[in-house]
């Protein structure tokens, strides 16, 4: 690759969910020869992908975290210096496009690039638009999701959006090479629970009391790798070591994907980029969707998993360790299940969504 060759930048939020899809379009688009670099916010710079330091533009940005005027004027604030520093990168860097993975990070660069007469797209990976990319889809030429049907309420919108699938980064795409084999009916249930980036309380208030509730002929069986916050820690272990539980417990796992190839069912939240990865990998899960998100996109996503036969939806309130107990205890006895449910996760996911979108990409740019 030469430094002539057409840069492409990437913008995104500094959180898994928003970066990995970046760093898989960026492993395509640097194959194919062209230059890359990520646009973001300061979390991004603890990330340690594809993008080192020095592939990094770090830009002002805020969230919308209240509606009253002063936080609201804040917001305006950041949003619009970050704006005027991202026209200046337009400007230093010329790229032949910008695309845009949500969050409000990638408010600042995608106004930018419309200033500047860049070519440019977003990737949403939402069952629902989230606000980001709904306020920037007017300012774009053109937009990827995921999910099929997302914007086919709104004429405008979908005459300019393609399905391509979510981008799975290499480990993904390694872990998805591990065939999934059911677990034998008295051999060991390979457990895996997971909580998102920072981690969830709810796991480790549920989690543990419904493995206690389990038959006591399970608990030997039982293969369980949870994350659980550092602040959980120990009364989470006490439980699991009092039932003689085999149990491996972190505050965050940076091997995942292999983990989750690992486990015969995974119990997890619902963000867009777990959703898209169980069904990439092909493994059965029970989704609990994060509550009270305005856009209800976890409750979106996971119907998604849900209505394919791959997953089973339990929204918070009705999230026991009674309920959870139940579902493990109808697993365990009925092993065919989860080979079921894990096909029909796979069959529901897309392994080569960073080559369409690097098309999609290369299109929009007109190179």
């Amino acid at each position: 690759m030469t430094s002539s060759a057409p840069l492409i930048l990437l913008a995104a939020g500094g959180t898994g969910g928003h970066l990995f899809p970046a760093e898989a379009l960026g492993v395509e688009l640097i194959k194919r020869g062209y230059r890359v670099r990520l646009v973001t916010d300061a979390r991004a710079l603890r990330y340690s992908g594809l993008f080192t330091k020095d592939m990094i533009d770090v830009v002002p940005s805020e969230t919308v975290r209240s509606r009253s005027p002063v936080a609201l004027a804040r917001t305006a604030l950041l949003l619009g210096t970050g704006t005027v520093a991202a026209f200046n990168l337009m400007r230093r860097l010329k790229p032949a496009a910008v695309i845009g993975f949500g969050g409000y990070p990638t408010v600042p660069p995608l106004l930018a690039a419309r200033l500047a007469g860049v070519p440019s797209l977003i990737h949403d990976a939402n069952a629902v638009l989230g606000r980001a990319n709904r306020f920037l889809s007017s300012h774009v030429k053109a937009i990827a999701t995921s999910l099929p049907g997302v914007l086919d309420r709104d004429p405008a919108l979908s005459a300019k959006t393609t399905t391509v699938g979510t981008p799975m980064r290499p480990a993904i795409l390694e872990a998805a090479a591990v065939p999934y084999v059911a677990p034998e009916t008295a051999g060991p249930l390979r457990l895996l629970v997971v909580g998102g980036s920072q981690g969830a309380r709810v796991m480790s208030d549920i989690v543990p009391g419904a493995i206690e509730r389990l038959e006591p002929a399970l608990w030997s069986r039982l293969v369980l790798t949870q994350q659980v916050r550092q602040e959980d820690m120990a009364r989470v272990r006490a439980i699991y070591d009092r039932l003689k539980i085999n149990a491996e417990l972190q505050p965050f796992f940076t091997d995942l994907p292999a983990r989750l190839a690992a486990n015969h069912l995974v119990i997890s939240r619902s963000g867009a980029g777990t959703v898209a990865e169980l069904a990439a990998i092909g493994r059965p899960s029970i989704l609990v969707p994060l509550p009270g998100a305005i856009d209800q996109d976890q409750f979106a996503n996971a119907g998604v998993l849900s209505e394919a036969n791959a997953a089973i939806r339990i929204v918070q309130s009705e999230f026991t360790s009674a309920r959870l107990a139940s579902e493990i205890s109808a697993f365990a006895a009925e092993p065919s299940r989860l080979a079921a449910m894990a096909e029909a996760a796979r069959a529901a996911g897309r392994l080569d969504a960073a080559e369409r979108l690097a098309d999609l990409v290369i299109r929009t740019a007109g190179l």
